[in-house]
């Protein structure tokens, strides 16, 4: 009698083992509060120095929050503050330039 094995099958897992596999980060956004992965939102980042920036990278220290690069989102966080909110600051004139045109449009990684 042949034991089975309990363990997902190489076809059901790619044919990668438990270590091969990454796990993908995901982050909320403020505005939809849907969860996706951190390198398809927008982050803001409240600086050690207080100042506000946005960071392309997601690598910049500092507290952060995450946005949908869509439209929709990205005019609901400006119209509600909703990031001022979670970063407990002011956003600079700079970032909300930024994010208004990526309103209209794609905002740019970098």
């Amino acid at each position: 009698m042949t034991r089975r094995s309990t363990r997902p099958s190489d076809k059901a897992t790619g044919g990668k083992s438990a270590a091969q596999r990454r796990k993908v980060p995901t982050r909320k956004c403020l505005a939809c509060q849907e969860m996706r992965p951190k390198r398809d939102l927008v982050r803001v980042v409240r600086r050690l120095d207080g100042g506000t920036q946005v960071d392309p990278g997601g690598k910049a220290s500092g507290r952060g929050a995450y946005v949908c690069p869509n439209s929709p989102c990205l005019s609901r966080v400006l119209k509600g503050r909703l990031l001022e909110k979670a970063l407990e600051c002011e956003l600079s004139p700079e970032v909300r330039e930024r994010l208004a045109l990526g309103a209209e449009g794609p905002v740019t990684r970098g």
